[in-house]
């Protein structure tokens, strides 16, 4: 039984393409192929094997099969910043300088950064499951074109192992960082995979998402009705565009209360509250 899938990302053009098993293969996909230079024919046989597998019964709940996920190693020279301070070194200075920026103290999450060439610039945000590394997500703190460099397995979803039992809800954003605001969950894209759904309905909580407040974030909240998960818009004046915007505006109590008293659960409502949320 095939139970993976396959996601890309280019963080230079922002192209995205994916395949679940259980799908047809997307135009966006296929383009994917002919770019890797697959010939023609060999992508329709994928295309007719892909529709055999989401017609065939044994293949029935493969696709929201909880995934599991392998270790995978830090940048290397990666360790906490807090065992930086000691050291104090220069280089990570703009580092810490973008993490306060944000509104994050260094005992927010267990932050990393590593001297090495090419992350010198980056603070990084290592993905836990089940209290193990299994992928990361590496931020640039300055401008330029490469924004994330990430390790992240399919299906995975951000902080899953901190949204405890005596929980009433579980806030689901698009980006780690937003996450780590609330103390919630993240997806990493503008939208759940099957895998994802399942983990996050396999917490039987009230699952509210709160999205960005732009195109992106409108796809996430119309998946979030099909799914009927809650869909937080708040009121947010202007130039408050995600989460993040909020918190460093009002503080965590406040966003976190204008988050829970605007959750919608009705799609009609939901929909209409769409039409006003980007501005």
């Amino acid at each position: 039984m095939i139970t993976e899938g396959v996601s890309y990302h280019c963080f230079n053009c922002g192209f995205k393409a994916s395949w679940q098993p259980g799908r047809p293969l997307s135009v966006k996909f296929k383009k994917l192929l002919r770019w890797l230079n697959v010939e023609d024919n060999i992508i329709t046989k994928c295309g007719l094997e892909a529709l055999r597998l989401k017609e065939d019964d044994t293949y029935v709940g493969a696709v929201s099969a909880i995934p599991t996920f392998i270790d995978k190693a830090l940048p290397m020279g990666a360790k906490p910043m807090l065992s930086w301070i000691t050291e104090n070194p220069e280089e990570m200075h703009p580092a810490l300088e973008y993490m306060y920026s944000r509104g994050y103290t260094i005992d927010d999450y267990n932050w990393h950064w590593t001297n090495e060439d090419g992350f010198q610039n980056r603070l990084i945000i290592p993905f836990y499951y089940q209290k193990r590394i299994v992928g990361y997500t590496a931020r640039l703190i300055r401008d330029g074109k490469i924004k994330y460099i990430s390790e992240q397995q399919p299906g995975y979803v951000f902080n899953l192992d901190n949204q405890s039992y005596d929980r009433k809800f579980v806030l689901v954003t698009e980006g780690p960082l937003d996450a780590i605001c609330v103390d919630g969950c993240a997806v990493m894209s503008n939208e759940m995979s099957p895998q994802q759904i399942t983990q996050l309905k396999q917490l039987q909580k009230e699952v509210i998402i709160v999205p960005d407040r732009d195109e992106a974030g409108i796809k996430l909240a119309e998946q979030a009705i099909e799914q009927g998960f809650s869909v937080s818009m708040p009121n947010w004046p202007e130039g408050v565009k995600d989460i993040n915007d909020a918190v460093k505006k009002y503080g965590k109590l406040y966003a976190l209360w204008a988050v829970v008293s605007s959750k919608e659960a009705m799609p009609l409502k939901i929909q209409l509250r769409m039409k006003k949320w980007i501005n």
